[in-house]
């Protein structure tokens, strides 16, 4: 497989924020409903536009406070107060000194934004995970290749998931609510413990402890309690209730471990794929549809990979680049193929 460089992480990056600055300039420009309604759809389909879209808001705002300073400066006449060749050598400074206010004034937003928001960032990389102790009391739990940003201030406490799991154990304070943004959707809690996970179409939702309510949309809310979970999209959430046993499989990873309890090997293999530099690959159409089950720790996949020879008609070819492909070993016994991995 080919990874994308860093060229194209940034090419990316720059092309959200001039899009963002593009829908920031025309949703402050008489909007029409349509327009109002494509610019939150495009803010929503991605957290990275979210973020760009924060960020060009602060830098208009810095803005408009600056043209306000400077519209009630009132100065005389340019010829009442300087020669004819002072006017020249004056408009060759002001420019110069126009395009270093510029400069300035780009650095002060970065700044702004970035540094004097209180914003913290949390990430991890593949195979990574980190328990981050928040200056509440409270404790973010951070997945593999997952990143999330803090921001707590007299009034709130907010936690921005960007990408990937993150867990919490929320300390309990009345006066300030503890908010969670994933996508579209607000996970409000107050003294609880909960699990939330972005999956490409929705977020998955596991309540461990306490009670959290769940905002998606404009108005759509529900209240999930300890032992339930909620499949959140953008216009609904659905609950479910969750017994110990897939409780226990959805926070599995806070222990290091993938909890498996008769996936399918697609699954299987995207489940450690979240662990893997190199990923686990199916090469054989007959080997996704295969389950296993069975407790496996998120640092050593080998242990899977043996588990699926031993119990399974699977053969495993290792790749120079690190990476797996399982194909089907035709030669195993039918009356094996039929058993269960466990």
């Amino acid at each position: 497989m080919q990874a994308s460089g860093p060229s194209s992480s940034c090419g990316d990056r720059n092309a959200i924020e001039a899009e963002a600055a593009r829908l920031l300039a025309r949703l402050n420009s008489d909007p029409t409903p349509q327009d109002e309604a494509d610019i939150c759809t495009w803010i929503e389909s991605d957290p990275r536009h979210a973020v760009a879209f924060a960020r060009a808001e602060a830098a208009w705002e810095a803005a408009e406070r600056l043209k306000s300073a400077a519209a009630d400066v009132t100065l005389p006449p340019l010829q009442a107060i300087v020669s004819e060749e002072q006017q020249r050598r004056l408009s060759r400074n002001i420019m110069v000194a126009a395009a270093v206010a510029v400069m300035l004034f780009i650095v002060a937003a970065i700044v702004t934004v970035r540094t004097f928001s209180g914003v913290e960032r949390h990430a991890t990389a593949i195979g990574e995970m980190r328990d981050i102790a928040l200056k509440d009391g409270s404790t973010l739990h951070l997945n593999s290749d997952s990143e999330a940003e803090v921001r707590f201030t007299s009034n709130g406490r907010k936690v921005r998931i960007l990408k990937g799991e993150a867990s919490f154990d929320v300390a309990r304070d009345a006066e300030r609510p503890f908010d969670v943004e994933a996508r579209a959707a607000v996970i409000r809690a107050v003294g609880t413990a909960f699990n939330v996970r972005m999956r490409p179409s929705l977020i998955e939702l596991t309540v461990t402890h306490g009670t959290v309510t769940v905002h998606s949309g404009n108005s759509i809310q529900q209240k999930v309690a300890a032992g339930s979970g909620a499949v959140i999209q953008p216009r609904s959430i659905a609950l479910t209730r969750l017994g110990t046993k897939l409780i226990d499989q959805r926070t599995a990873w806070r222990e290091r471990m993938v909890e498996l309890d008769g996936e399918t090997i697609e699954q299987a293999a995207g489940e450690f794929n979240r662990y893997r530099k190199a990923p686990i690959l199916i090469g054989d159409t007959r080997v996704s549809a295969l389950r296993i089950g069975g407790r496996f720790r998120t640092t050593d996949s080998r242990e899977f990979l043996s588990a699926l020879q031993m119990s399974l008609p699977i053969r495993v070819v290792n790749g120079e680049d690190g990476s797996v492909m399982l194909l089907y070993r035709d030669e195993y016994p039918a009356e094996a193929a039929n058993a269960t991995a466990g």
